[in-house]
């Protein structure tokens, strides 16, 4: 593959410390949520992953909603990113929530979302190796 775009960022201390954008636009306090027993006074690696997967299906809908001339621009997606004990360590799953735009019917709407998991970078990056639900509401 060319990459058409390369991201860098840098993670110190892990889930307690702080991720940085090589170009200094994302910097921000990492802190594992309180439900993991950490104190919550910053973002984590699944919020961050949440983001970037909800924000790029999104993108890749909008591609396959004008290739089908279905304005699908005012579609919300959210991304839910679970983490739990998988054997010995732990693992991944996503559930992506689509929320469609006034005047898109149901099956037209779930033929996209189909489509765009097909195309979307983070979908091919994770199929086959963890779980992704996709709700079309």
């Amino acid at each position: 593959m060319d990459a058409l775009y390369t991201a860098a960022a840098t993670a110190t201390h892990g889930r307690d410390g702080r991720a940085v954008s090589s170009d200094g636009k994302l910097d921000l306090a990492l802190a594992a949520p309180v439900e993991m027993g950490g104190n919550g006074q910053g973002t984590n690696p699944e919020q961050l992953f949440a983001a970037g997967y909800a924000a790029c299906f999104g993108s890749a809908l909008g591609l396959v909603g004008r290739q089908a001339k279905v304005d699908v621009s005012d579609a919300a997606v959210t991304a839910e990113v679970g983490l739990g004990k998988q054997g010995e360590g732990y693992g991944l799953a996503v559930t992506l929530r689509v929320e469609l735009p006034e005047g898109v019917d149901e099956a037209t709407g779930r033929k996209l979302v189909e489509q765009a998991h097909q195309v979307c970078p983070y979908s091919n990056a994770t199929r086959g190796n963890i779980p992704v639900e996709l709700v079309v509401e």
